[in-house]
């Protein structure tokens, strides 16, 4: 049993199991590292990034097509602004804002400078859009990532001295902000205290220990009741747990090392989970976007409206 901040994962709790299709691959990429999906509800399509291949890819539901963008550099997350076809990426050691068609980008900041050993590797935008990202040691050996915000003026540091980090998450209400320590298979939650932009937050307290499950905690998406839906890196199992830390169900995935799901779909009920390949070079189905249709529902990506 993994304990929890409110509550304890074990077998499925008192909501029942979420009601779902079987995996299906959406997109037969073959990423090496995908990650951080992100659903664009107003053209109906899936982004996500190849961190190993340095592109950004876009696949489009109604279409069933799917297309890669390569990146200069290696990029760990997308962001959603206004333009569809323009986003915010996470680079090695910047924030960008990239274009899909014409492929030019625009420097919207620097990341950690001092750290050139360092990448980003995961985000979310708020509801007062501000950009909660993370950062990471590309060797996975040294304590130099962290938790940061981004206002569109300046990089705010949340908290360092980690390896691997993902998350952030917002809860649905954004009052509450999730980090996983993924080294330490721990997540950890803080109080937003203001929406404006400034990124003051309340002192961070444990979610879930993770210590005893299968896998390591990758990303995490959040649904509309609240639940997190946490991805468990090298056991192919998406865990739900709810706002108290109450396991409500897991779902299985054909292939191990998934990295982070996304509700898509006109109903946004449609999970598109990612994976990596660079691990399972064996595996025909490693490194592939999934789907899997479900009873749940999450929630609209904001956007990233601080673009010049």
């Amino acid at each position: 049993m993994v304990s929890g901040g409110s509550g304890s994962i074990g077998g499925t709790g008192a909501h029942g199991a979420t009601r779902t299709g079987t995996p299906e691959i959406a997109a037969a990429c073959g990423a090496g590292l995908g990650e951080g999906p992100v659903w664009d509800h107003r053209i109906g399509a899936v982004l996500w990034v190849d961190i190993a291949a340095a592109t950004i890819w876009r696949l489009d539901v109604a279409a069933g097509e799917a297309h890669a963008t390569q990146l200069p550099e290696r990029a760990g997350f997308v962001a959603l602004t206004p333009d569809p076809d323009v986003v915010v990426a996470g680079l090695e050691t910047r924030l960008v804002a990239f274009d899909l068609i014409d492929r030019t980008l625009r420097d919207l900041a620097p990341v950690e400078p001092a750290l050139p050993g360092n990448r980003c590797n995961d985000a979310v935008v708020g509801l007062d859009g501000t950009l909660w990202f993370s950062t990471m040691d590309a060797g996975e050996t040294a304590e130099t990532g962290a938790f940061h915000a981004f206002d569109g003026r300046a990089v705010s540091t949340i908290e360092d001295g980690f390896v691997v980090t993902n998350g952030p998450a917002l809860s649905p209400d954004g009052r509450t902000l999730y980090t996983i320590d993924t080294t330490g298979k721990r997540i950890t939650m803080r109080a937003v205290l203001a929406e404006d932009g400034d990124a003051r937050l309340g002192p961070a307290s444990l979610f879930l220990d993770l210590g005893e499950e299968a896998g390591v905690p990758d990303g995490v998406t959040i649904g509309e009741e609240g639940d997190l839906w946490i991805a468990m890196h090298g056991a192919g199992r998406l865990l739900r747990v709810d706002a108290e830390g109450v396991r409500k169900d897991v779902l299985v995935l054909p292939t191990p090392d998934i990295t982070k799901a996304t509700f898509g779909g006109p109903d946004l009920s449609t999970l598109y989970v990612a994976t990596a390949a660079r691990a399972r070079p064996h595996d025909p189905l490693a490194g592939h976007l999934f789907r899997i249709e479900t009873d749940a529902r999450g929630l609209p990506a904001q956007l990233f409206r601080a673009v010049p």
